[in-house]
């Protein structure tokens, strides 16, 4: 797919965020991840960011997103498949490579890891990022990987495959600054964890959509708000707020990581094979699966 084309596409709805599953030997479950992916596909969205945040990427080697990719492929076929990536320069280059091989049609390129880095080393990172691939590439801003709204530009202008902006810092300022200077030559995307919550306030800073983690499990209700929010209905939006969306984040700040385990629970309770969060992150108590169940209680 050229990345102008994916661009339009991303702009066009909603987009899917699936999650990781892990078997029993905690490797991937390719056959797990297919049925999930098949049970969601009568459900219209624009694209799947498989492998990233909510899809365990910081835990995953570099044969497994490969190994994702490939099984998105094969069970969407029809579907644009957008991957994460990152890490350091070396292995993000070589990773978008192993994607673009798989079948994919972009990346979403998360930070770096660990350490800081200046405004200039950024740009090189993405740079060299976009150059290695021919795909489209969708640069995150989170934690240690802030681009500016002028880095950004410059490499809008040496990068045509540099085709989406997603933000989850909360840096509305930064966001507007880059929606405003950049205009129609990127996507943008909204990525806060669980961007509903957020999503009326990025509208206003010109973000087109958002990837939806809670459609991993209730996906018409992520449709429904995302439909609310695209007409300017914020009435609906504010009664599903109030309705689902705040008891869930209720849930999901009870412990730090658990953006990750409470939709990995969500998902198991659908009746789907998941596996455990991988380790540093950690599943949630019976307890609180009660809670996820009670709130799930007739949604789709």
């Amino acid at each position: 797919m050229a990345p102008t084309d994916l661009r339009t596409i991303i702009r066009s709805g909603l987009l899917s965020f699936p999650v990781t599953p892990f078997d029993a030997d905690d490797t991937f479950n390719a056959n797990a991840f297919a049925a999930h992916l098949e049970w969601l596909s009568p459900h219209k969205i624009a694209g799947l960011i498989v492998a990233g945040g909510t899809g365990e990427l910081f835990s995953l080697t570099p044969s497994e997103v490969v190994e994702v990719v490939k099984t998105a492929r094969a069970a969407q076929p029809d579907q644009p498949v957008i991957a994460g990536c990152g890490y350091g320069t070396r292995m993000a280059c070589d990773m978008a490579q192993g994607i673009e091989a798989a079948g994919g049609d972009g990346i979403l390129l998360l930070p770096h890891y660990l350490i800081g880095a200046p405004q200039d080393g950024i740009e090189a990172h993405i740079r060299a990022v976009c150059k290695s691939t021919n795909m489209g590439v969708i640069v995150y801003n989170r934690g240690q990987s802030v681009v500016s709204a002028q880095t950004l530009a410059r490499l809008a202008d040496e990068c045509p495959n540099l085709i989406g902006f997603k933000d989850g810092t909360g840096d509305i300022d930064t966001v507007k600054r880059i929606t405003v200077g950049l205009g129609d030559r990127l996507a943008y995307v909204g990525g806060m964890p669980t961007h509903e919550l957020f999503a009326q306030a990025y509208r206003g800073a010109g973000v087109d959509t958002y990837s939806s983690a809670v459609f991993n499990f209730v996906p018409e209700t992520a449709l429904a708000f995302h439909a609310a929010f695209v007409a300017g209905d914020d009435a609906t939006c504010d009664e599903m707020l109030r309705d689902f969306y705040y008891p869930f984040a209720k849930i999901r700040d009870r412990k730090t990581g658990y953006a990750v385990s409470a939709i990995k629970a969500g998902v198991a309770l659908r009746g789907f094979e998941t596996g455990p969060v991988r380790s540093p992150l950690t599943d949630l108590t019976d307890e609180e699966r009660d809670l996820m169940r009670d709130l799930m209680q007739g949604r789709n």
